[in-house]
């Protein structure tokens, strides 16, 4: 793998739901920065490459977890021996709609799906009589619902039901959508229809959610030990947690810990900060499974703290308050009322502020950069990270991963960290 292929790959990646709204998959977006369509095999093979490469040495497999990578297959990967380096078990390769149902294209679609790995078919608007056999060979039919009217949307359903296959409703971006194509038997779902609050309404922050939120903002601004304190005391389940943590990490001492502000100078500030951040995305997890907009919040904010960190070696503090922006961003989404209203109670800090409310400052550039890495937009991810001279795309595919390994090491259901 050439160093320039390296530099100029991009990763981005979109989850996708099922019925449930459980995070299961995320499609992968590979993106050559470099590459334009004038480009042929060569650059096809050195994406190739990388996207094999991207698996070990990004560790990729490992930060998917428990989900799935999708991965977009045009006709030259397809038949590129480095397919073949993918780990089966973690990838689902997408057939693009570019690719022809041709007898070479069905052969070798066979064969890989023989080596055992599962076949998607992307972007499917009609059942074509050309694609019986490659779609006889695929286990997943991904539907793009935008340009089809409910009725077309039901017909196409029709046909594909008897064929046995799973369902994936792509670029749903309204409840109305996701509702209908639950009812017409969809079982997978992609886009952000669920970062919007109309579909999260009735999961607003409870009242603890809010206090952790406060909490943190008071670690931030660096308020006293009496103001946690104060803080604190409304809230008895968070306080007993409190005691009982910071009393097992001191487990060696022989002092007990009694009072909340000798439990805030025991445990210290930062590991109190780490542990409100992940209280949050644990008392907003259901049945064991973590909301997928709160694990979004959570890879986000990890994602800016280790850009951060980059950009600024050393600078513990712009660290937390770029993981604090980045938990932060998703908020209104969550509980359906403007980043204002929600920022004003909590008193942070101007930088943390600003860059959530204006979107100014290096936070608030990191903040566009996570952004765009998520809708998997190059342009605005190019842009963006032109923007942060010091920042390359290894850096920020490298910090990706670890954001995803991270956040669902907190998915899991006792954090590893």
């Amino acid at each position: 793998m050439s160093d320039t292929a390296a530099d100029q790959l991009f990763l981005g990646r979109q989850p996708i739901l099922d019925r449930e709204q459980r995070l299961v998959a995320y499609e992968l977006l590979f993106r050559n920065g470099t590459r334009n369509s004038a480009e042929v095999t060569d650059g096809v093979q050195a994406t190739a490459t990388v996207i094999a490469n991207a698996f070990s040495e990004l560790g990729v497999e490992a930060a998917l977890g428990n989900c799935r990578g999708f991965i977009n297959v045009d006709e030259a990967f397809l038949f590129s021996d480095m397919l073949e380096l993918l780990p089966r078990h973690a990838v689902v390769l997408e057939i693009l709609e570019t690719v022809p149902p041709s007898a070479a294209v069905v052969e070798r679609c066979a064969a890989l799906k023989a080596a055992g790995f599962t076949l998607a078919l992307d972007d499917v608007i009609q059942l074509e009589p050309e694609f019986a056999d490659l779609l006889a060979l695929v286990e997943i039919v991904k539907v793009d619902i935008q340009p089809l009217s409910r009725v077309q949307l039901m017909q196409l359903v029709m046909k594909l039901k008897p064929l046995g296959k799973q369902l994936l409703a792509e670029k749903v971006d309204s409840r109305e959508q996701m509702e209908q194509c639950l009812k017409l038997g969809f079982t997978l779902f992609q886009g952000y229809y669920f970062a919007k609050p109309t579909i999260i309404a009735g999961k607003k922050l409870d009242h603890s959610q809010l206090s952790l939120m406060k909490l943190m903002g008071l670690l931030l601004s660096d308020a006293d030990s009496s103001e946690l304190e104060t803080a604190l005391k409304p809230e008895p389940g968070l306080t007993v947690n409190l005691l009982r943590m910071t009393n097992s990490v001191g487990a060696g001492s022989t002092e007990k810990i009694t009072s909340l502000r000798h439990a805030i100078t025991v445990l210290g500030r930062r590991q109190l900060q780490r542990w409100l951040q992940l209280l949050v995305f644990a008392s907003g997890s259901q049945s064991g499974s973590v909301n997928p907009l709160l694990l979004m919040a959570a890879t986000r904010g990890r994602l800016m703290e280790l850009l951060a960190a980059e950009l600024s070696p050393g600078d513990a503090a712009l660290a937390d308050q770029a993981f604090m922006a980045g938990i932060m961003s998703l908020m209104p989404a969550l509980v359906g009322l403007p980043i204002n209203e929600i920022v004003t109670p909590l008193g942070l800090s101007g930088t943390v502020r600003d860059a959530l409310c204006d979107g100014s400052g290096p936070l608030g550039q990191m903040l566009r950069l996570a952004e765009n890495s998520e809708s998997g937009e190059l342009a605005q991810l190019a842009e963006s990270l032109s923007r942060l001279p010091g920042l390359g795309p290894k850096a920020l595919n490298r910090a990706q991963t670890q954001a995803l390994q991270w956040a669902n090491s907190i998915g899991q259901e006792t954090p590893s960290n």
